[in-house]
């Protein structure tokens, strides 16, 4: 073999000689593991010396390749990297792969008769094995020595040739030994790692989507990694995958169009081998699912999983919590809470904190469960006492929101102003445990005092607020804009808008840009404010059509947009409409109801138009369409009762249960206030009544925002 490995000649059995001056003893000593020639070592591999037998029977002789192969793996094995790489590097791997592609084309053929004029392969299959786990070591070698792009090209020659020799895939009953497999199995699953590790993720991706998608013949402990790893790159690794290019596809089959839809996709497929039992349980793949579906808004999705999952996998507190969560983030609300309400009742579950926390969060926002909801904070505040601040602050904070909702929906003005003082003494108490660390709180003590107009405080806190959380939240500039302009600081308001949307990303300015148009009318710069709309339409516009082709953007996000766009054309047919600019009005209106024709607001907007114009009878109508959608639009409730008051005096009575309506779901709106001592005056025995009204009036239009807090 090694009178073989100088010559480069092919050796025939009868003509091994052993050498002590061999290449195998040159290298082996310059790379510093000398031993002299006929020493037994302790480290060799007997499997070394078989896999020469093995060439040696199967063609009577051992070439210089192989015999490099060999002697590679034995350096490699014994530690010996850098030797190992000088003696693979010493194999022509451009002269055998031809022949190597040529034996695997000739052994996947279908079984047919030979006749004595088909040709031999060039070489055994076994020669064949030897040389790719030759260039597979090499590969290995050189991402020891951190040369990972080198490793990964010498890696991708295996793959490369086996692609060329079988393009469509290995067959099923491939009959190759299994040391070929077992090395191409490797192959396939370490070319994606070398590109990673050598900063290329495109090419990652490449290898990824080529390991499964080419019949490797791969063993299913083997793709099943892969495709984990691939789902794994795909979520955290920051780089955006172009959809695959399927040279073979099924008419109707799904492609996934972004990372996010391929990660699920990998991980449904391992989930869908597990529900088979062809692999075990692997609870990380339940985590990154969790993750993908919920940045993907698939909530329902993530439900539908959970509940398919088989018995045993998740235990049933754990499962409720997660369906209950999904159904919240979903917005059916009723469901999560009836989950959670199962587990509550449940005397068997104990330490139910978090479950408390969800329902009692939950029913915050269903008007008919706030009583529910201050059951549950009891239990929880009581749960807490002593052994968690942060959690006792999390639950006075959650008291505070709901004695606050409560307050809005009283009737008697000493109930409400207990309540919303109530509040207030929670929020505050949360605020002193989270020693203003806590955003949340922040926000909602610095909101409830803006609603009970303390402006003072409600500014303290929202420039807290702002500080915290380092300008990084909208709603957390809107909130502090909206109090300077309820304080008539309107271009203090603007310049702080102006600072918010140099903060931040333009598809996120939606909101702002409303915020200053609204500022932009109040000081009188109804131009500006026309300008502002437009670019905010252009913005959200320029966004849909973008993210209609790369589908990156949340559903709620996305209804929360085309929501918003509407409503911007609503508030630019108001601008026209005050302008007297009656066609351009129009136009607005009726780009809003190509958005959505069953519009509270655009009846509204509608009914304001006809108003100006003195048809005062079509205004009605349209006011009454608005209230027919929304009975609790309030602008709504206000203009019928002001048209009906300038249509005839018979009407008052009616007007007034309107004005008294808007005022039971809006007491601070000024303009009920002010309609409402109109009606007062013009009964002609309510005087007191008037003057009282109108004094409320003042008093809230002086600290009225240009926009409602909440």
């Amino acid at each position: 073999m090694m009178k073989c490995i100088c010559s480069g000649e092919h050796l025939t059995v009868d003509e091994i000689i052993p050498s002590s001056e061999s290449l195998a003893t040159r290298d082996y000593s310059a790379s510093g593991y000398s031993s002299r020639a006929g020493e037994p070592d302790p480290k060799l591999d007997t499997s070394n010396i078989e896999e020469a037998e093995s060439s040696l029977r199967e063609s009577g002789f051992l070439n210089y390749e192989e015999a490099r192969a060999l002697l590679g793996r034995l350096e490699y094995q014994k530690g010996n990297i850098e030797g190992a790489l000088r003696v693979f590097e010493g194999i022509d791997i451009a002269a055998v792969i031809p022949k190597i592609k040529t034996t695997i084309a000739r052994r996947c053929e279908l079984p047919r008769r030979h006749s004595q004029s088909d040709a031999t392969p060039p070489m055994s299959i076994h020669a064949a094995s030897l040389l790719f786990e030759a260039i597979f070591l090499k590969a290995k070698s050189l991402q020891a020595l951190g040369r990972f792009t080198d490793a990964a090209q010498s890696c991708k020659v295996i793959l490369d040739t086996v692609e060329s020799a079988i393009p469509d895939g290995l067959p099923e009953n491939f009959a190759f030994d299994c040391k070929f497999l077992e090395t191409l199995n490797k192959a396939v699953e370490l070319l994606p790692e070398l590109w990673k590790l050598s900063y290329t993720p495109q090419e990652a991706i490449l290898a990824y989507r080529r390991a499964l998608l080419y019949q490797w013949n791969l063993d299913i402990e083997t793709r099943t990694k892969v495709e984990k790893d691939f789902a794994i790159f795909l979520l955290y690794s920051g780089n955006d995958a172009t959809p695959p290019n399927l040279r073979v596809q099924m008419e109707g089959a799904f492609i996934p169009r972004n990372n996010i839809e391929e990660a699920v996709l990998l991980l449904l497929l391992i989930l869908r081998k597990f529900s088979l039992r062809r692999i075990g349980w692997d609870p990380s793949i339940l985590n990154h699912l969790f993750f993908a579906l919920s940045i993907a808004g698939e909530f329902r999705s993530l439900a539908y999983q959970v509940e398919e999952l088989p018995p045993g996998i998740i235990e049933g507190k754990e499962k409720y919590i997660s369906l209950a969560m999904c159904y919240y983030a979903e917005g059916d609300n009723v469901i999560a809470l009836n989950l959670l309400r199962n587990l509550l009742n449940n005397r068997e579950h104990h330490n139910s904190i978090f479950e408390l926390l969800l329902a009692s969060k939950i029913c915050t926002e269903i008007p008919n469960c706030l009583e529910e909801g201050l059951g549950y904070i009891d239990k929880l505040l009581s749960e807490v006492d002593g052994k968690c601040n942060e959690m006792a602050s999390i639950a006075n904070w959650l008291l505070g929101v709901s004695l606050s909702v409560q307050s809005r929906g009283v009737g008697s003005d000493s109930q409400r102003m207990s309540r919303q003082s109530k509040a207030l003494e929670a929020l505050e108490t949360a605020q002193r445990m989270t020693k203003e660390k806590n955003v949340s709180v922040l926000f909602h003590l610095s909101l409830e005092n803006a609603e009970q107009r303390k402006l003072d405080v409600a500014l303290y806190y929202a420039k807290q607020l702002l500080k915290l959380e380092a300008g990084s939240s909208i709603k957390g500039w809107i909130l502090l804009a909206r109090i300077l302009s309820a304080q008539k600081r309107y271009a203090d308001a603007e310049n702080i808008i102006d600072a918010a949307l140099d903060e931040t990303g333009k598809w996120d300015q939606g909101e702002l840009l409303r915020t200053k148009a609204k500022l932009q009318i109040a000081q009188g710069n109804l131009r500006n404010s026309i300008e502002t709309y437009t670019k905010l339409l252009a913005v959200l516009q320029v966004q849909r059509k973008g993210f209609g082709i790369q589908k990156k953007l949340l559903k709620n996000r996305r209804n929360n947009d085309r929501s918003l766009e509407m409503e911007t054309w609503h508030d630019l047919a108001n601008v026209y409409t005050s302008l007297c600019q009656w066609r351009d009005a129009e136009t607005c209106l009726s780009k809003s109801e190509a958005i959505s024709s069953h519009s509270a607001s655009r009846w509204h907007s509608t009914g304001l138009l006809y108003e100006a114009k003195g048809l005062q009878k079509e205004a009605l109508k349209s006011f009454g369409k608005a209230l027919d959608i929304e009975p609790n639009h309030v602008p709504s409730l206000i203009s019928t009762a002001v048209v009906l008051r300038q249509l005839s005096d018979q009407s008052l009575p009616v007007a007034k249960s309107f004005l008294t309506d808007a005022l039971r779901l809006e007491r601070t709106n000024p303009s009920a206030w002010y309609n409402l001592g109109l009606l007062y005056k013009s009964d002609g025995n309510s005087a007191m009544e008037a003057v009282e009204c109108f004094e409320a009036a003042a008093l809230l239009q002086e600290s009225a925002p240009v926009e409602p807090f909440r």
